[in-house]
């Protein structure tokens, strides 16, 4: 019969007493830990708390387990072992994906750029690869995933989404417009 949730001791808790156990100190454990020597400790203290039972023995510069301690330490260690193997092999899947965008020079500076901050807040598992360029290129040939461009709408490739509309105006010194 399993135990409910609710009732199972701290994670942490377990891990401090999991750590003592593998280095038979408290100190060592909490190297490990990268906590002080009181915080494991006081873990410990928590766990056989909750338990109501004691697991180690402590004397002068010497820790041993008592058998509750012993049958504790095997479940959880082995626990903690599956956990911690699980999660490496899920974090390892979750490799960053490559995604790489071209769009000319100009959407690039002024669109595009402005934007990848809050892009790559939302999506942080992708590895964003931006080229600028005018080109036209054979995105599915070059290996790029989205390619944003300039052309009138009847000359866009199928599927292409339009984004926004365009004015452009000739921007010049008084000197130089008044030229013939």
């Amino acid at each position: 019969m399993s135990t409910p949730l609710v009732r199972l001791p701290s994670l942490d808790l377990v891990r401090g007493f999991v750590a003592v156990g593998r280095r038979m100190s408290i100190t060592l454990a909490a190297q490990d830990l990268c906590v002080t020597q009181s915080a494991v400790s006081r873990q410990v203290h928590a766990l056989e708390a909750h338990l109501g039972v004691t697991l180690l023995r402590r004397g002068y510069r010497k820790i041993a387990f008592t058998p509750e301690g012993e049958r504790l330490f095997r479940a959880a260690d082995a626990a903690l072992l599956s956990l911690q193997d699980t999660v490496a092999s899920l974090a390892a899947t979750r490799e960053r994906q490559p995604v790489t965008i071209t769009a000319s020079i100009g959407v690039t500076a002024l669109w595009l750029l402005p934007r990848l901050g809050r892009l790559q807040a939302r999506l942080p598992d992708i590895d964003l690869r931006v080229a600028a360029n005018d080109k036209v290129l054979d995105l599915r040939a070059e290996g790029i995933d989205l390619g944003i461009r300039y052309c009138p709408r009847e000359r866009a490739p199928a599927g292409a989404l339009h984004l926004f509309d365009e004015v452009v105006v000739p921007v010049a010194h008084p000197a130089l417009a008044a030229r013939p």
